[in-house]
């Protein structure tokens, strides 16, 4: 099991050296929203390099239908491209006005943008909280990705198998001012992904 913190804009400045040297092995950094990329994205990700950490990315979907979902994974692509991932990159799905569409849809949105991620050489997974996976994705999306699951508690309670769990959205961690999500992984994702050549790794 290795240690992870998630971290976006709102974290600001990020010393990653001493995220590294706390313990942490593993950072995932959101890479962008609908179809704007984050401004911190460049940033947060050559630090956390030069760290030595681990990385993966997420992009924030609000993606209402599958050509959304699309053009959301042509933007996530550009952002990443030129990039080395150990993790995989994530679609990001949490917005009611998507679970509100149901389960094909928001199954639909899912595989659209990873598909499109694979067929570009991306390892794709799916973060999403365990009840809205349990209710909205379906059994077979959920099983053809990485997933990366919310749920703070004291374990995950999902019993298909997953490989990140966001166990807290209120930890505190060496190098990140205020609050910051951890995050425990349990999939050798760097060793994955670099065998197979995948999010940059063929170059």
């Amino acid at each position: 099991m290795n240690k992870g913190i998630d971290v976006s804009s709102f974290q600001g400045e990020i010393d990653f050296e001493k995220v590294k040297q706390s313990g942490v092995d593993f950072v995932i950094i959101k890479a962008g929203e609908k179809y704007t990329e984050s401004k911190c994205f460049v940033k947060n990700y050559t630090k956390a390099k030069a760290a030595g950490l681990n990385v993966g990315a997420y992009w924030y979907s609000r993606a209402l239908s599958e050509e959304e979902a699309q053009k959301e994974a042509e933007c996530c692509i550009k952002a990443i491209s030129g990039k080395q991932l150990e993790y995989p990159i994530y679609i990001d799905l949490e917005e009611k006005s998507q679970f509100d569409k149901g389960t094909e849809l928001c199954s639909n949105i899912v595989d659209v943008f990873c598909k499109a991620l694979q067929n570009a050489h991306y390892y794709p997974g799916l973060y999403i909280s365990r009840a809205p996976l349990q209710a909205h994705i379906s059994e077979e999306v959920a099983k053809s990705y990485a997933l990366w699951i919310a749920e703070y508690a004291s374990s995950c309670g999902y019993k298909g198998d997953f490989g990140v769990w966001q166990y807290s959205g209120s930890g505190s961690c060496e190098g990140v001012n205020g609050k910051v999500d951890l995050d425990y992984g349990y999939v050798d994702y760097p060793t994955i992904i670099k065998s197979g050549k995948f999010n940059g790794f063929d170059k």
